[in-house]
């Protein structure tokens, strides 16, 4: 039987151990199989109407490394410290839109849905994106919408990576068409098929951190 009242201490550790590591230990390695399970936390995370409208780019190439460390502002003092470095990517309109051939794909080859009920799956994620959300008005609706969903595998991987001791720092610190520019020169794009969303370094922290601080519950919560 669960223990509950462990668990959820376990938990609160890992987010009070947690946070944005601004420099990591070069000399500390994340394990191989530690990374990978961060890795299937990511994949195994929920996305809207289970698009799963990511890529993981586990950046190891020291020469790729200094040319997002050159383009990236918010990455400059985290490359090539972190042991393990991740751009997440999005998917595009191309692929998103609600007639895209990778739906169709994902849904029929992925998801193994019968057709009958595929066809009905993506009539209402149509009108999802025309009437609910209106996304379908230029490309950045429906690719913000998608970046929306990588940051839920992007906390998901935060807080697996903090239960099991690693750092980490999400990073948002860039200009979007120059990083979205050396990812297409790098071939890592796929032809307009995915943009950068976020990045993450992970690793372990040189320094010991200030005690965290958040505004009291009572200012954050309304129960109505």
């Amino acid at each position: 039987m669960i223990d509950k009242g462990m668990v959820k201490q376990e938990i609160l550790d890992a987010f009070h151990f947690r946070h944005a590591t601004k420099e990591f230990d070069p000399n500390k390695k994340i394990p191989e199989e530690d990374f990978r399970f961060i890795l299937e936390i990511g994949q195994l995370s929920p996305s809207s109407f289970g698009f799963e409208p990511w890529r993981f780019l586990v950046v190891q190439s020291a020469a790729l490394r200094e040319k997002i460390k050159n383009t990236a502002w918010g990455a400059y003092s985290k490359l090539p410290e972190a042991s393990h470095f991740v751009v997440i990517l999005a998917r595009t309109k191309l692929d998103t839109k609600y007639d895209s051939e990778y739906l169709q794909d994902h849904f029929r080859n992925k998801k193994k849905m019968p057709e009958d009920f595929m066809a009905n799956y993506l009539k209402r994620i149509e009108e999802f994106q025309k009437s609910d959300f209106q996304l379908l008005d230029g490309d950045r609706p429906l690719f913000d919408w998608a970046c929306r969903q990588t940051y839920i595998a992007l906390a998901n991987m935060m807080t697996a990576a903090a239960q099991i001791g690693i750092d980490s720092c999400p990073i948002e610190g860039f200009n979007f068409e120059k990083m979205n520019k050396l990812l297409e020169e790098e071939g890592l794009l796929e032809d307009g098929h995915f943009g950068i969303s976020v990045m993450c370094a992970f690793g372990y922290r040189m320094n010991e951190p200030k005690p965290k601080t958040r505004r009291p519950l009572d200012d954050i919560v309304k129960w109505v």
